[in-house]
């Protein structure tokens, strides 16, 4: 009771933050934030900007958790609507910089000494300062020029308390508003949860970064800033300093005599690389995280967001991309299906004709115009009718791939990145799709079905045993539903098409029970 009130009062306080940014809407729709919008709508004053953009503007104010929030939200247009998740994406994750004194002191508790016994010089003005950490430059006592992250003082705390309250609050939706349990409200916030704790635990940025370092070792168009594993920990970061010019401000790209359609086919192919070849992403590719050094290479910072795609998921989703791409829409309903992501008692019919509604005025347009990103956030957008269940991996690559499209547009206004990228995708669809691909999947189908032999023989050999010694004792449940199908459900006794297969499994069992 007393933690019901705790979140009570603490939903109060922010829908007060919400109300002065003219935002209440994002409280309609709780059982209980419903209400409490009801009492401050009287506070509500006219604000300027698109819904989206105030809300962007009142997770700031609510500080470091409800930033992440914001950013997390930017992936679902399911539950946003595409044009807030939109104005969400630009959600600038800046907050004033804590002071020095609680860097050096993180420092020294991190590393059991003062800081100069690690760097050299260390700079007091941070270079950045967001959510959940800040970044100061520094040179080590050995004379290299790094950038250290450093956690903020009490985000712990602060995250702690605000997750128990959207706890609480999505266990009240799945309870009180059974239409939204398809979103899977209770396990979003979990996965937001585990996804910021992360964060603040920047030797795991740290190792993501060394992943994708690892994947792309020897690419000469794509790197990642060396992690100085010496002074990294818990709460502090180093990195190597590099040097290099934003990917979205094309004329000091020009300026340095670099190609920006060679700087984008780059680009695309190490998101394409990231995605499809090694199943591992960057989730947060704004222009403040992408450079370009004088040579031409890309150069990615900032790893405390990062998305995996399973090798399942990354067909599922090549088939249903080259569906889109082909024209074959019904093919793009039956990966739906069998992915298990619609359940089957909807129409495939249906979802085809949905598929063709999006696409079509898409790729209507010119090539430069096209964007991949924006038809999966369209396609989201029809699931409630199907009751498609919400796929955050899909939601967090759709996020990244908008992110990419947009800078790849302010570089290079009239091209697509993809096009650029399509000699990769191209090779890709052969290997996963065409002839090989296919006797691949069938000897790496046999081998699996050889793992699981022996568990299979041994559930033979019990059966059989349980028929000696007085029959295969069935639950009664199983019997109703033996019964049903034998006659139809009408009475009337039919032979089930999976009655053969029963036979011939009695068969082999009675032959293995000899």
């Amino acid at each position: 009771m007393f933690s019901a009130c705790r979140n009570l009062a603490r939903v109060f306080r922010i829908g007060r933050v919400l109300a002065r940014h003219d935002v209440l809407f994002l409280l309609d729709a709780l059982p209980v934030g419903s209400l409490v919008a009801t009492l401050l709508r009287p506070m509500v004053r006219p604000a300027e900007g698109r819904p989206g953009q105030r809300l962007a503007r009142a997770f700031v104010e609510l500080g470091p958790t409800f930033i992440k929030l914001g950013q997390a939200l930017s992936t679902r247009p399911d539950l946003m609507g595409e044009a807030i998740a939109q104005d969400l994406t630009d959600l600038q994750d800046r907050l004033e910089p804590f002071p020095f004194e609680d860097v050096r002191r993180i420092l020294t508790d991190e590393f059991g000494e003062p800081p100069e016994s690690l760097w050299q010089s260390f700079d007091e003005v941070p270079v950045a300062a967001a959510s959940i950490a800040q970044v100061h430059f520094a040179v080590t006592t050995d004379g290299k020029p790094v950038a250290v992250k450093v956690l903020r003082p009490g985000v712990e705390k602060i995250f702690a308390r605000d997750v128990e309250m959207f706890s609480w609050i999505a266990a009240m939706v799945e309870r009180f508003r059974p239409q939204f349990r398809r979103l899977r409200p209770v396990e979003t916030v979990r996965t937001f949860e585990d996804s910021v704790t992360l964060e603040m635990d920047l030797r795991f940025e740290a190792a993501a970064a060394a992943e994708l370092a690892e994947n792309f070792a020897g690419d000469t168009t794509f790197r990642v800033p060396a992690i100085d594993w010496q002074r990294t920990g818990q709460r502090v970061m180093t990195q190597e300093r590099i040097a290099g010019i934003p990917l979205d401000e094309r004329e000091r790209i020009i300026a340095v005599g670099l190609d920006p359609r060679e700087v984008i086919t780059h680009a695309a192919n190490a998101f394409f690389n990231m995605v499809f070849r090694d199943g591992f992403f960057h989730a947060d590719l704004h222009p403040g995280n992408l450079f370009v050094d004088e040579t031409g290479t890309i150069i990615a910072v900032d790893f405390g967001i990062m998305g995996r795609v399973s090798e399942e998921t990354k067909r599922t989703l090549g088939e249903m991309l080259l569906g889109f791409l082909t024209g074959n829409y019904r093919r793009v309903a039956e990966v739906h299906f069998e992915a298990g992501w619609v359940p089957d008692d909807k129409s495939v019919d249906a979802f085809t004709q949905a598929a063709r509604s999006i696409a079509e005025p898409i790729f209507g347009k010119p090539i430069n115009e096209i964007s991949i990103a924006r038809l999966l956030g369209q396609l989201f957008q029809v699931t409630e009718q199907f009751s498609m269940q919400t796929q955050p991996q899909l939601l967090l690559l759709q996020k990244s791939m908008l992110l990419a499209e947009g800078v790849g547009r302010k570089l290079e206004p009239g091209i697509n990145m993809w096009e650029l990228a399509y000699p990769l995708v191209e090779r890709w669809m052969t290997d996963t799709f065409g002839p090989g691909a296919r006797v691949k999947g069938t000897v790496h189908g046999l081998a699996r079905t050889l793992e699981r032999m022996p568990a299979v023989l041994e559930y033979a050999d019990r059966a059989a045993a349980m028929m000696a010694s007085g029959g295969l004792k069935l639950h009664p449940e199983t019997v109703r539903q033996l019964g049903v199908s034998l006659t139809g459900g009408n009475g009337r006794r039919t032979l089930p098409t999976w009655l053969p297969w029963i036979l011939v499994a009695g068969l082999a069992l009675a032959l293995i029970g000899r």
